[in-house]
């Protein structure tokens, strides 16, 4: 690679059904199965249950919001870290909405409210400031077009 050419992160998945939508609509399965090579994990996943899928099992719409507020999670340790603030928890109650009445329907926004646990000192401010760095350096915000929120609530231990 030269010096010039960027390289480019790649990250497989193969997902795998079967079945048959030939019993209709309704009584087709919709697990599924995905691997991510080349973590040995498989995951087995649904439709979310409004679109007749299994309500024990994850879906797409639930895995976005996760990518979502782990990636902003990872990124708010790094950007801490190296403001050598300690964040010792970090516990985040994320939403993702999807409007029925919205076509082609969407995920229009995804609002992540983490409960972050400091140990020392750090003005809000300050936190709040780090907050939105990681949100614009986190991959997966950057990705999406969903609007999304972060609402920060901080606490602080000696």
């Amino acid at each position: 690679m030269s010096e010039t050419e960027a390289h480019v992160h790649r990250y497989p998945a193969t997902t795998r059904w079967s079945g048959s939508t030939g019993v209709g609509y309704a009584d087709y399965d919709r697990t599924h199965r995905v691997d991510c090579p080349p973590v040995a994990q498989t995951l087995t996943l649904s439709s979310d249950p409004a679109f007749l899928g299994a309500p024990d099992e994850l879906d797409p719409e639930r895995l976005l919001v996760a990518a979502a507020s782990s990636c902003q999670l990872l990124s708010f340790l790094a950007v801490a870290a190296r403001a050598r603030i300690d964040v010792i928890a970090y516990v985040d109650d994320a939403l993702a909405e999807m409007p029925d009445d919205g076509r082609p329907m969407a995920i229009e926004r995804i609002t992540l409210r983490p409960t972050v646990t400091i140990r020392g000192q750090a003005s809000e401010e300050r936190l709040r400031k780090l907050t939105d760095l990681a949100h614009r350096e986190c991959f997966i915000a950057n990705s999406l077009r969903s609007a999304m929120a972060i609402e920060p609530t901080f606490v602080f231990v000696d």
